[in-house]
């Protein structure tokens, strides 16, 4: 497992609380120290949760991109049943980076919808990173409208750096897409369910973020653009990206507060690339209970409310005068 330098005291923790159990099993002569490796266990829960709970906005980037962390195909597979999964965007197009298809859900029928990063290099090149072509969020277009035909509630996770901003895309209409996603998604007639799983990144978030209820997993982050991008472009100095983490308020406490999210997901401790079983059990029950909610509106009560909900956003009030 990748080791982030806020976490080197913790494995180190772990690493010697994993030998004193190894020596208790392997030698008698060692004797009873079973209440040695209890008061470790203890202090090692009190530092991860000392640790995790007082992250940064660049340390939050770091969990959130964890080459560990269960992707959205993880927590399918841990939280839906029957995935089908559908392909293309009957334009030509396929978009490996974007995964959705329909799926029970507590025997309700969904259309799940997610960015998918890859585990190895082969995989990683097939999804681009999770970073879509045009093609992608034009499948998940096709997929949401195909929800709304049949009456099914649409449930997307984010986790993408961005776009791809690849000429390649430009040239196929990516901006166009990702705009036609956005409008559209407004206006659909079935709950929009949206959580933010791992890394939110600008348009290539928003083109299935769009939604009656935005949550977001505890160490996710969500921001229009990287702390590195940021960085660059205020200081010309990547070196800079803590400061740049800090100030583009990116963190689920940060956006809560700020009316952007409405709902943050509790993680493992450590995060949820510690225990996906763990992390799927706490996405499902938040799923499960703002779906309640939202099917008792009706479709055009939804519309209503989901235009209210953003253009709120970013209202503020001038003290002066």
């Amino acid at each position: 497992m990748q080791i982030l330098d806020f976490e080197r005291e913790i494995f180190a923790l772990e690493n010697q609380i994993q030998d004193l159990v190894s020596l208790s099993h392997m030698y008698d002569s060692v004797g009873d120290i079973s209440d040695e490796i209890t008061k470790l266990k203890k202090k090692l829960r009190h530092m991860k949760h000392d640790v995790f709970t007082n992250l940064k906005g660049w340390q939050k980037t770091q969990v959130a991109r964890h080459p560990d962390r269960p992707y959205t195909l993880d927590y399918i597979e841990r939280i839906f049943t029957d995935f089908q999964e559908l392909h293309g965007d009957r334009h030509g197009g396929y978009g490996p980076s974007v995964v959705g298809g329909l799926a029970k859900f507590d025997d309700q029928s969904v259309m799940i919808i997610g960015h998918q990063k890859g585990r190895d290099t082969q995989e990683k090149i097939k999804r681009n990173f999770g970073m879509s072509q045009p093609a992608g969020y034009r499948k998940a277009l096709r997929l949401m409208q195909l929800a709304e035909k049949f009456d099914v509630p649409i449930i997307t996770l984010i986790d993408t750096p961005g776009a791809y901003p690849g000429i390649d895309a430009e040239e196929k209409g990516q901006s166009e897409a990702i705009a036609t996603n956005m409008y559209s998604m407004i206006n659909m007639k079935v709950p929009i369910l949206v959580t933010v799983i791992g890394e939110g990144g600008s348009g290539g978030a928003l083109a299935i973020g769009v939604g009656d209820r935005i949550l977001m997993l505890e160490h996710s982050v969500y921001s229009v653009i990287s702390p590195e991008g940021c960085a660059s472009i205020l200081w010309n100095d990547k070196k800079k990206i803590e400061q740049a983490a800090d100030a583009l308020c990116m963190t689920a406490t940060d956006l809560l507060r700020l009316k952007v999210i409405d709902e943050i997901i509790r993680e493992p401790l450590g995060g949820a690339h510690r225990n996906y079983k763990q992390a799927a059990i706490g996405l499902r029950k938040a799923l499960r209970l703002n779906l309640k909610a939202l099917i008792q509106f009706s479709p055009e009560e939804l519309v209503q409310k989901r235009y209210e909900k953003f253009r709120s956003m970013g209202v503020f009030t001038n003290g002066v005068g």
